[in-house]
This record gives structure tokens, sequence and C-alpha cells, in this order.
């Protein structure tokens, strides 16, 4: 292995309302990260409302202070990541959740793959079987779904717990877009990557802040922030549409000319509520388009922070 003595890992790890977790994933990485390295361990307090910041203040990591960055509310998850890779001045970064079900044990194999040459260390998390059928099939179909849209290879199940090098990092930074969906953004920059399988933990205690609408609100967000797919895909449904009504047309001539036609309103207005529900998909789809536009028109930034520790870069 290459002289190590002067590398500097940088271990960020978002939190919202995980008071109770903090000691022991500090705990837990004192017990599985590799010697020979200086680190940084970055939170980055994304609005928590319980006493997670005045945790963070008197949390200390072997002989080095942790550092922390506390927003002025909650601006999400992908957020929160990006200020910690903005933040840190590791040779490399790694990010993952603060509730121990990335498990820290597999931080030595992330670092033995870059000091190898790999640009990113990404993780792909196995099947859990404690989850619901229903999330089960639902990120199944998310992921066929991103592979289909972006032209990615998106496998199933991958994380937020990666590491990516300094070049990886300062690249990433220098993105300026909204809704930044990172495990897309990660597969689209190339560079070369390695994936390790790990299967998850059970939160150390609390629950899981990803609810079902955060869920939909980050397949969607990522749906949109890779592809204008979804634009061509409404276009070839309206022409489908229209086609298959003018098939309507003969069968309605034919009905008049025998003088079949009986008027009914049932089928009219299933008519006109399937044709309407479809037009205001269309018009939703578009108006995300648009909004996104909006968003990114008005230029403001992704977050916003109230406190921290750290003498932030000019």
């Amino acid at each position: 292995m290459t002289n190590n003595k002067s590398k500097i890992v940088s271990i960020v790890v978002p939190v919202f309302n995980e008071s109770t977790n903090i000691i022991p994933l500090l705990t837990s990485m004192e017990s599985h990260v590799p010697m020979g390295y200086d680190y940084e361990v970055i939170f980055v307090d994304d609005g928590s409302i319980d006493d997670t910041l005045n945790v963070l203040k008197h949390a200390t990591f072997r002989e080095w202070a942790v550092s922390y960055l506390s927003f002025s509310r909650n601006f999400g998850h992908q957020n929160a990541l990006k200020a910690g890779l903005e933040t840190a001045t590791g040779d490399c970064i790694i990010t993952m959740d603060g509730d121990l079900q990335h498990p820290p044990e597999i931080i030595p194999s992330m670092i033995e793959k870059w000091e190898q040459g790999f640009d990113v260390i990404y993780t792909r998390r196995s099947e859990n079987k404690q989850q619901g059928l229903f999330k089960r099939l639902t990120s199944k179909r998310f992921y066929q779904l991103m592979r289909f849209i972006s032209g990615l290879n998106m496998e199933e199940g991958i994380a937020d717990f990666r590491l990516v090098n300094r070049r990886v990092a300062d690249t990433l930074c220098g993105f300026s877009e909204h809704d930044l969906f990172l495990r897309g953004v990660i597969k689209w920059l190339g560079f070369s990557q390695y994936a390790i399988d790990y299967a998850p933990a059970s939160r150390f205690s609390g629950k899981t802040k990803y609810s079902g609408k955060k869920m939909a609100k980050l397949a969607l967000q990522g749906i949109t922030s890779f592809s204008v797919k979804p634009l061509y895909m409404s276009i070839i449904l309206g022409i489908f549409f229209f086609v298959l009504s003018l098939t309507y047309i003969p069968y309605v001539v034919w009905c008049v000319i025998t003088g079949q036609a009986v008027p009914g309103w049932a089928s009219i207005i299933i008519t006109i509520m399937f044709f309407g529900g479809l037009q205001m998909l269309m018009l939703g789809i578009i108006g995300i388009y648009i909004g996104k536009i909006f968003i990114s028109l008005k230029n403001r930034p992704g977050y916003i922070i109230k406190e921290t520790n750290i003498k932030l870069k000019t």
C-alpha cells in the first residue's frame, strides 16, 4: 500500500432528528476505520427539531473534534450531502447515513479500493426481507424506470453510502442545479467506479425519515432530473389516443346510417373523464419541467447554514 500518513479521509453524515444515533455511530466508526489516516467527521444537521445539534456540539471522535453544519430548516437529504461535500477537505470523501444502516465496517474495503485507483466506490444494498413487499416492488420498478429514462446503468439497491475521490468531489461541487439526485449524477459522471454489496443493518433507534411521500418525491425528482423522455412519452401517448379515437368515428357513422344510434350519457362521460384525466397527466408532466425552470431562474441557494464550528471556504 502507498504511503497514506498524510492522506485525509472525510466522512460526511447527514442527520435529521438522530440525536440517539450519533454517539453509537461514532463508537462504531472508532472500531472499524483503518489506522494510518487523518480523519474528519462532518455531520450535516438538516434542520433537526430534537436534541441532535446539542449532541453534535459535545461529541468527539478519537482525538479529533466532530465538525457540524446546522441548516436553518430542513432542506432535504440530497442538499445535506452536497453541503458536506462542499465543506469536506479530505483526499477522499465518504458519505453515509446516521442511523447505522450503512455499516461502518465496510469503510476499510472502500478505502482499500480507493487506494487501488478507483475514483468512486459505491454500495449496493441487498434485498431487505424486513421491508414490506410494496416498498421492495416499488423500489425495483423505480430503478427499472430510471434505467429506461436516463440510459444509465442504475443498479437496484444503490445507496448514498459511497466514497468519492477529491477530483470527483470537486466536480460535484461545481454543479449548481436544483433537485440534485446524487445517485444518478454519480453514474452520469463516469470515472472508474467499483461496487460493494452490503446487507443493511437494522436502524439503531428512532423511526425512518423516508416516508412514502418522501420516497415518491425523491423518485419523481430523480426521473425528471435526468431526462426529457417523459415529455416525449406524453406526445406519443397523445398521438396514440388521438389515432385510437379516430377508429371510433366509422362506428358512430355506421350507427347513424343504420338507425342504431341510441342516446346515452354513460359512454360519453367515461370518454370525457378518461381523456380529461390523460390531459391533466400530460399537463402535470409539462408543469413539473416548467416548475424546475422557474425554481432554477430564482437562483436561490440549495441550503442555508444557521450555525457551524467549521471555518467555511470563501
